[in-house]
């Protein structure tokens, strides 16, 4: 049995411990999958731990909350927002959420960073922003959501350097803990998330908005039975104003 926390362990932290990524991936060949289709894998050289015969698809979770945040009317000006990354490793992903929001005509949103310092493995010391949110309305992009802990201190971080309202992104909701308390007392305005979690029951529903993805899978796996190309899906997805799988409801 892995935890979540083996799944994503894609390099060593310190001797003696387990690369485990690599231990899942060679349990699915060992099983007999012939192809892997995933969705915001935590870091993307896990896809590199299959062998040559498994083509993974990486699927951009992202694309499902861009339509969201442009056409909900939460965001009151599309110019004067700032897509955050929560830390150094998620700017890449931070970057692609703002071009879609350039491709739908925002063109002027910023790049803001959080840099965090840990005194342990889940406490955080220190956090430290790049970048200016002073009187601008703010969208933490992430891939995943845990325990919610760096996600609200990240959020009242930003309110304390001058946002005037900060909203949230992430592909992956697992909520343990007491991940939902801390959302519903935080300081931000509204978390989306995608469905590739069932939504708990006692989820704060008032805060969290979730979005379908089942369309953009299902659009995946067809054009692998149709042997069309997946890379074209997000990159159309990116510049498109009309997502596939866009229709927004609880879940």
């Amino acid at each position: 049995k892995y935890s979540l926390l083996q799944i994503i362990q894609d390099r060593k932290m310190s001797s003696r411990v387990p690369i485990s990524a690599a231990d899942v991936a060679r349990l699915l060949e060992t099983i007999g999958i012939d192809r892997m289709i995933a969705v915001d894998l935590h870091c993307g050289q896990i896809q590199g731990f299959f062998g040559p015969k498994v083509p993974v698809d990486n699927l951009e979770g992202n694309v499902v909350g861009l339509d969201y945040f442009v056409e909900s009317n939460l965001i009151n000006d599309l110019d004067n927002l700032v897509i955050v990354s929560p830390d150094a490793g998620g700017v890449h992903r931070a970057k692609l959420f703002l071009e879609g929001l350039s491709h739908r005509g925002a063109d002027k949103v910023a790049l803001a960073m959080i840099v965090k310092q840990r005194a342990a493995a889940s406490q955080i010391a220190r956090m430290d922003l790049v970048g200016n949110v002073k009187g601008k309305e703010c969208i933490i992009v992430d891939d995943m959501i845990d325990t919610a802990g760096t996600l609200c201190q990240a959020a009242k971080e930003l309110k304390e350097n001058g946002a005037s309202k900060v909203y949230a992104f992430a592909t992956h909701g697992l909520f343990s803990g007491a991940a939902f308390d801390r959302i519903k007392n935080s300081v931000l305005e509204k978390l989306v998330i995608s469905n590739t979690i069932p939504l708990k029951p006692d989820a704060p529903r008032e805060k969290i908005q979730q979005l379908s993805i089942g369309v953009l899978i299902a659009e995946a796996i067809r054009r692998v039975h149709q042997k069309e190309s997946v890379s074209d899906l997000w990159r159309n997805h990116l510049q498109s104003q009309n997502i596939v799988c866009i229709k927004s409801q609880y879940l």
